[in-house]
């Protein structure tokens, strides 16, 4: 009887947690669907005004159709480039030894301890000067000054060498035998291995980028330019916000993210799981 009554209060928390984890995205699409009237009023039914919200977010002078490109753009370029440094960083760290490696690689860790906001007036100064100095595609207001920063973080580094550490040595040293070198045994042997990595450290590295807000909003300056979550905010901060307007664009920010992490989730547990070994 005792072991029942456990059973059915872990059910029972379960489902409550459950219920508590899933009704936020639950009331998004219901709202979506909504007028903001009907939003206000705290209607839990589904409307009949998803395609009026979708024509008033796109037709909008916030121009969110520019903004949905921009950060598709924007978290693509920065997860091919974070993926490709950091894991030949990660490779080197972890494969290549010398006396100093282990003591590079705590000064890196380091800089994890440093929060973004303590770096953002240095990246202002240093990306303005490179745009007052004739670099006009690299100064501020670009995708460029919005990329650099994140393709190479100490987490992801860690990261990739943490997983490094389980791989084959003996394939390095066949393939070295073998006459390959070491960009060929990177590409061709490494690469091919790693992928539930690359998958788990993709995942991480998208969402990041896309949900990136704070350094956006400092760097680039023109409306045309702005990124999903800077659109967001700024029909939230309008004196008469239209609900059902907002979590349309809510929705439609919030699926490339679901997607990838609903279509790699098995990758992505296998590289989050090789870490931690």
């Amino acid at each position: 009887m005792k072991k029942k009554t456990l059973t059915a209060l872990k059910y029972l928390f379960l489902i409550v947690a459950s219920v508590l984890s899933i009704f936020p995205f639950f009331w998004m699409i219901i709202s979506a669907t909504n007028s903001a009237r009907e939003v206000n009023a705290g209607k839990l039914t589904f409307g009949a005004h998803l395609l009026d919200n979708l024509a008033n977010l796109f037709h909008s002078d916030l121009a969110f159709g520019a903004s949905l490109a921009n950060s598709v753009w924007i978290a693509v370029i920065t997860t091919v480039l974070a993926l490709l440094i950091s894991s030949v960083a990660g490779y080197g760290f972890e494969i290549f030894r010398s006396r100093a490696r282990d003591r590079v690689f705590n000064i890196l860790l380091l800089s994890m301890m440093v929060p973004f906001c303590a770096l953002m007036i240095p990246l202002y100064r240093m990306f303005s000067a490179a745009g007052k100095a004739g670099f006009a595609g690299v100064g501020l207001n670009t995708m460029f000054s919005v990329i650099v920063p994140y393709i190479c973080t100490a987490f992801l580094i860690f990261f990739f060498r943490q997983n490094t550490k389980s791989f084959p040595k003996d394939i390095l040293e066949a393939a070295r035998i073998d006459g390959l070198n070491e960009p060929g045994i990177f590409f061709h042997m490494y690469v091919p291995v790693m992928r539930s990595t690359y998958a788990a450290g993709a995942i991480v590295t998208f969402m990041t980028s896309w949900n990136n807000y704070l350094w956006p909003l400092v760097a680039l300056q023109e409306p045309r330019k702005r990124t999903v979550p800077l659109i967001l905010s700024a029909m939230g901060s309008s004196y008469t916000p239209d609900y059902g307007m907002i979590m349309a664009g809510i929705v439609l920010a919030t699926l490339p993210t679901g997607l990838i992490f609903f279509f790699m989730q098995k990758q992505f547990v296998a590289g989050i799981v090789g870490s931690v070994k």
